[in-house]
């Protein structure tokens, strides 16, 4: 298994201003030259304990947001403490500052801190419970971690099953005989998986080959044109990897059932099969067997013969 690609992904303040939102319309009220400054955390920073004088837990690319109770704070200080409170934010690491509810209650010094600093301060009318989840939605998409993998991703009775191993042995051809069993195909050659949240992989095919497969001496078809829409899917959840590996009689595989190993990708520890590769083994129908053994280990209806 070969990784092609590791991305770290940021997003910038402009970015977020230009995305369509369903429940928001976030307004940029001061700070426009810092419209490039880049975010690279999903998770949202609440500005109390800042403006209360600690800041020493200011993350640099995480939102910062200023909501009710905030807002609240802030206008129960003097004029001479709220002058205080904003001078200690001057020299913080700060890419963007959400302010919720609107612009009623905006502290002109506030804009004067953000236009200074170059910090874009932007306003919402929503509550602060609405806001968050519209921001953290958004980001938890964009800033996923990503890295591309070479293999074979397909949606066997339902379940994700990723299929690695050296070139050579199979992978794609095994996958049209899935797809003529009736599965779908998500992605050939190349599968470019992130994760959402703690502990989900999501796979899908490359922008500019997706639903296309490379067969040795038919070269590649377009497997939408062949089979219809019906046995495609944009992307799936990964639930188990089967990794391909040619037949050896030096190499011990699991003939058992006891061994269980996993396959590390991003931090998440999928479900790992190491199935052997040899004439007269129909690797399809191995597949199949694997993808329904696994979902009955999900349903907790199935243990392995070792426990």
């Amino acid at each position: 298994m070969v990784s092609v690609q590791n991305q770290e992904r940021v997003i910038s303040v402009r970015e977020l201003l230009q995305h369509p939102f369903k429940r928001i319309e976030p307004v940029l009220v001061a700070g426009q030259k810092g419209l490039e400054n880049r975010i690279t955390s999903a998770r949202i920073q609440k500005l109390g304990l800042a403006l209360g004088g600690y800041t020493g837990y200011i993350h640099p690319g995480r939102i910062q947001f200023v909501g009710g109770t905030e807002n609240h704070f802030l206008q129960t200080m003097g004029e001479d403490q709220r002058s205080a409170a904003f001078q200690n934010l001057q020299s913080q690491p700060i890419c963007c500052i959400m302010f919720t509810r609107g612009l009623d209650h905006l502290p002109p010094d506030l804009c004067d801190l953000c236009d200074r600093r170059s910090i874009p301060l932007l306003s919402v009318s929503a509550v602060s419970s609405v806001a968050i989840a519209e921001v953290t939605g958004f980001l938890e998409q964009v800033l996923a971690p990503e890295i591309s993998l070479h293999g074979v991703l397909m949606d066997v009775y339902g379940l994700g099953v990723f299929l690695c191993g050296e070139s050579g042995l199979g992978k794609s051809e095994c996958a049209l005989d899935l797809i003529i069993r009736g599965h779908r195909l998500v992605s050939d050659d190349l599968v470019c998986i992130m994760r959402r949240g703690r502990d989900t992989l999501v796979g899908r095919g490359p922008e500019n080959f997706q639903f296309h497969m490379e067969l040795r001496g038919l070269g590649i078809i377009d497997i939408k044109e062949l089979f219809g829409i019906s046995v495609l899917r944009q992307e799936k959840t990964i639930e188990l990897a089967i990794r391909f590996e040619a037949w050896s009689k030096e190499t011990n595989f699991d003939r058992l059932g006891w061994e269980e190993e996993s396959m590390e990708i991003l931090d998440v520890h999928l479900p790992l099969l190491r199935m052997p590769v040899a004439p007269g083994r129909n690797l399809a129908t191995l597949v199949e067997v694997a993808a329904r053994l696994q979902l009955l280990k999900a349903r907790g209806k199935f243990e392995s013969a070792g426990e």
